[in-house]
């Protein structure tokens, strides 16, 4: 996974988390809710991530 993507994902999964509580505090469940979607789409964008990596990984293995 290229340290960008990382970053980046990263960079999303805390605004996600941002949003959650500031939605909690202020009992804004659409921002509430908002908050859980970014973060999840992080977690699945790193775990794409991480099968192109284990993809690359037995690729590399292989090949002579």
């Amino acid at each position: 996974m290229g340290l960008k993507d990382k970053a980046e994902n990263k960079v999303e999964n805390l605004k996600g988390q941002g949003k959650e509580s500031a939605g909690k505090a202020t009992g804004d469940e659409s921002l509430e809710a908002e908050g859980k979607a970014d973060q999840t789409s992080s977690k699945v964008k790193d775990a794409g991530e991480h099968v192109k990596d284990a993809a690359k990984d037995v690729k590399d293995g292989i090949t002579p």
